[in-house]
């Protein structure tokens, strides 16, 4: 039996479908809107579509998104039924397991944060319903507190691992190189985790190195379960929702030490980001700003120079 249409709809496409989806949308009147990351951007009535350049993929919304979806994209494009048919496809995301994902990585200001969710077959029935999808497809931030408000208030297991830029620093000084720092991370959250679900199975993570670097980082409750690491890991339900705790606790630490500092900590590498680094050192030097940015990024050296 079908499942509930969920809210957001999203599927992998191939260069070739991604081109013939283009034309499609070209040849339903649909309006263009250009977008950053994105191959092209439509809407049309109740329902936009977004086929983005990493992947490539195709991400649906709008309360017109069934009948784009089963009278369109699946016998046009996709050529299957999949649509309420997630259970049958992809029967793993809806076993019991823990998804870990991190956000701020890429940010110059800021901490590190991984966050964890466990998932059974409700919990991630009710995740997709809620709309729950990647952080990075998400462009607004009440929408990621919105969603990290509904994932705290349904009965999901979860922990979320905040490393202060200070505690980052001297992590990465002490362990050498970036993945161990993030293996280090990745377990500390799937021990959280283990003692919340001591019976989950396995968790599942982007790919950032080989398994051997998260296992030998697990503590005694981790070291029990299957490790999965995949690429696009953030399709699955509990990895999603992991990714939007970890960015509501990254972009919550941002707006504080903003205030704090009285200086906006951007997010990324731009121009913005190292003119607020040149206030801060011109301020309080570099101890001040290593206690708000990741001083292995060449943006440090510049800015100190």
């Amino acid at each position: 039996m079908p499942s509930p249409v969920p809210s957001v709809y999203t599927t992998p496409l191939t260069p070739d479908q991604a081109a013939r989806l283009h034309e499609l949308l070209k040849r339903e009147g649909f309006r263009f809107e250009p977008r950053p990351h994105t191959i092209c951007f439509a809407q049309k009535d109740r329902v936009s579509v977004a086929v983005y350049e990493k992947g490539p993929k195709a991400v649906v919304q709008g309360r017109g998104l069934q009948e784009f979806v089963e009278f369109l994209l699946e016998p046009e494009i996709l050529g299957e039924a999949r649509l309420g048919y997630e259970e049958v496809h992809n029967p793993e995301m809806f076993e019991p397991h823990f998804g870990i994902d991190e956000s701020g990585k890429g940010d110059f200001f800021g901490p590190l944060v991984i966050a964890g969710v466990f998932v059974d077959r409700d919990i991630a029935r009710a995740l997709r319903d809620a709309g729950v999808t990647d952080s990075k497809r998400i462009g607004s931030d009440k929408r990621i507190r919105d969603l990290a408000a509904i994932i705290r208030k349904s009965r999901a297991p979860q922990a979320v691992v905040v490393i202060s830029p200070e505690r980052y620093n001297a992590l990465l000084e002490k362990m050498g190189n970036l993945n161990s720092l993030l293996a280090w991370g990745h377990a500390k959250t799937i021990e959280l985790l283990c003692e919340q679900r001591p019976d989950c199975p396995r968790a599942l993570s982007d790919k950032f190195a080989h398994a051997s670097v998260l296992k030998r980082a697990l503590g005694p409750l981790g070291r029990e379960i299957a490790l999965d690491q995949r690429t696009k890991a953030e399709s699955d339900p509990a990895v999603a929702a992991a990714s939007i705790l970890a960015r509501e606790a990254f972009i919550d630490w941002l707006d504080r030490a903003s205030a704090k500092r009285g200086v906006r900590l951007g997010r990324g590498v731009n121009e913005a980001v190292k003119a607020a680094a040149r206030r801060i050192v011109a301020e309080g030097g570099r101890e001040a700003l290593a206690a708000c940015a990741k001083m292995h990024f060449k943006t440090a050296a510049e800015v100190l120079s």
